[in-house]
């Protein structure tokens, strides 16, 4: 997922906020991996790796979201991101300050 942070009045486009498999999807571009895949091999190159949750940048480590997947090996870097959904989102899910802050993440100020 990634999000757009608001506009700072300038005509410049602004970058987008990665979180949750938008920021894992970033992080596997620089990583030394190649697929098929083992969830161990998957944790010993990026298991270590902080990654945002949600927009306000608080972060979880891969490993630990990769222990909510049940697969054992990923045949694609696409198969690992689909795999990874739904332990992101329930994480913030669960983390949330409730409706309100989810509303106020999304207003632009």
């Amino acid at each position: 997922m990634g999000v757009r942070p608001p506009s700072s009045g300038d005509d410049e486009e602004p970058d987008s906020i990665e979180f949750g498999i938008a920021a894992v999807d970033a992080r596997l571009t620089d990583a030394e991996l190649r697929f098929p895949a083992t969830k161990d091999d998957v944790n010993a190159a990026l298991g270590h790796e902080r990654i945002p949750y949600d927009v306000h940048g608080n972060d979880v480590a891969l490993s630990e979201m990769l222990e909510r997947v049940p697969a054992r090996q990923f045949e694609s870097r696409q198969e690992l991101l689909n795999a990874l959904h739904e332990p992101f989102e329930e994480y913030r899910r669960n983390r949330s300050g409730g409706v309100v802050a989810q509303v106020r993440s999304l207003l632009p100020f």
